[in-house]
């Protein structure tokens, strides 16, 4: 990671960059998802940056859903038991190249798994063309290794799971520092590095196989406005990519720190809050600290609509076309959290769900189309895949402090007053404020 050297400040990280999604609304999977969103990131090479040889990007990748039947077949090859779908997790790892370094890091790993009370069901080495790669990319280039991770019995599928592969993942980050976990659930799986678009497809032969499916797939090419890029700073992150900025961050990064003293997380025990404390770490990107935040809320036990709605709300205070229900459901949350404010276009997805947010003043477009063959496809502007105008059966635009939400579980798309009125009427938010707040 660079330090701050001359005039170059790390705290300035900046982003501007394409970002992009397709989604099967009734939750089907198929390589198609998969095979259009690497289309779209590779239509969007004007919002990627590249070095002066132009054979080394910024950054590309791409959050999936876990395809069973593809990782089935791939561990049956190297004799995994696996078990059905979300009886396992997996470990998208970065090891050093080194390999004393990198087989340190793998018992550290294994111990840290073992402790936690899980199984590690073994490794597959992830099968890459590093020939695609230009100089500077391969240089850096990490060993990329997955790791099967079996779910304890008593364990539900899903958050619960995640949530033990969460503390698992602090614990192994804050002992460990020269391997970075790119994702470890049990729902979702990142794939990244430091390509140009059109190397994310190449280099990485799990993405080209047919057998790999998905009803969700997000993309994002990176462009990296005042800092080196490096194979830990692509997108996607674990739960968002963005484009934008956060023009809060130290404020939002130093008030999350300040209140770890008090912060108590029904969902973890005392012991288990310790071990994932602090929740943010500084030497992130904006958009990871903000990653860190939605991931500990999450975990904690908060939706995920609602916690990027806390984080990222839209202007309410002086809004009058706003509900009251809404209005008392903002002014609660504000005595928690202060937004984390900015230009910014933010996807999100936990696996099920996949939303998309933008920043309440609108400076960063966000283009969507549904088709009718339950499709939603989303950019950061128009024309990143050829449909049919036939089969378009809505054009639309997210609008300055606004969310879309697709859950695959239920098959639904929601629009914003749809998210937004499920949530404010789900508590007494204003009976809570007329008996609690205290004004001075």
């Amino acid at each position: 990671m660079k330090e701050n050297q001359g005039l170059y400040r790390q705290q300035f990280e900046h982003d501007n960059c394409g970002i992009g999604a397709v989604i099967n609304s009734k939750g089907i999977k198929s390589h198609t998802t998969v095979e259009n969103a690497l289309k779209i990131v590779e239509n969007l090479e004007h919002r990627a940056g590249k070095d002066a040889e132009g054979k080394t990007g910024d950054g590309v990748g791409i959050l999936l859903q876990i395809s069973h039947k593809f990782f089935k077949k791939e561990c049956e090859k190297l004799g995994i038991e696996i078990g059905e779908e979300r009886e396992y997790g997996i470990a998208q790892l970065f090891f050093p190249q080194d390999e004393l370094k990198c087989n340190q890091a793998k018992k550290m790993f294994e111990i840290i798994v073992e402790k936690e009370g899980l199984e590690l069901l073994g490794y597959r080495e992830v099968p890459v063309y590093p020939d695609v790669l230009g100089h500077k990319a391969r240089v850096c280039m990490p060993h990329i290794v997955q790791a099967f991770i079996k779910k304890p019995v008593r364990v539900e599928k899903g958050l619960e799971f995640d949530r033990k592969l969460y503390i698992a993942r602090r614990v192994f980050e804050q002992s460990n520092e020269n391997t970075y976990v790119v994702s470890m659930s049990s729902r979702t799986i990142v794939y990244k590095g430091m390509f140009l678009v059109g190397q994310l497809r190449t280099f990485f032969k799990d993405l080209q196989d047919a057998e790999y499916d998905s009803a969700i797939a997000i993309v994002h090419s990176r462009f990296s406005t005042n800092t080196n890029p490096s194979w830990e700073r692509a997108h996607p992150n674990r739960f968002i990519v963005h484009n934008g900025e956060i023009n809060t961050i130290k404020g939002n990064a130093d008030k999350m720190l300040a209140r770890e003293e008090t912060m108590c997380a029904p969902r973890f025990s005392a012991d288990d809050l310790t071990k994932v404390l602090p929740v943010v770490n500084t030497n992130g990107s904006d958009s990871a600290m903000l990653d860190n935040t939605l991931e500990f809320l999450v975990m904690s036990g908060m939706e995920l609509p609602l916690a990027v709605m806390i984080t990222i709300p839209e202007p309410w205070a002086h809004n009058d076309t706003i509900s009251q229900e809404g209005r008392d459901f903002y002014q609660y949350y504000a005595t928690m959290m202060e937004p984390w404010d900015g230009p910014a276009s933010i996807l999100f997805s936990d696996g099920d769900l996949m939303g998309a947010v933008l920043d309440r003043n609108g400076l960063r477009p966000s283009r969507y189309y549904i088709t009718d063959d339950d499709r939603l496809i989303l950019s950061s502007e128009v024309g990143v895949l050829e449909i049919p105008a036939e089969h378009i059966l809505k054009k639309e635009r997210l609008h300055p402090g606004k969310m879309l939400l697709v859950d695959t579980v239920k098959g639904e798309v929601l629009t914003d007053e749809e998210i937004k009125e499920t949530y404010a009427k789900r508590e007494p938010y204003g009976e809570w404020l007329d008996s609690n707040l205290v004004t001075l």
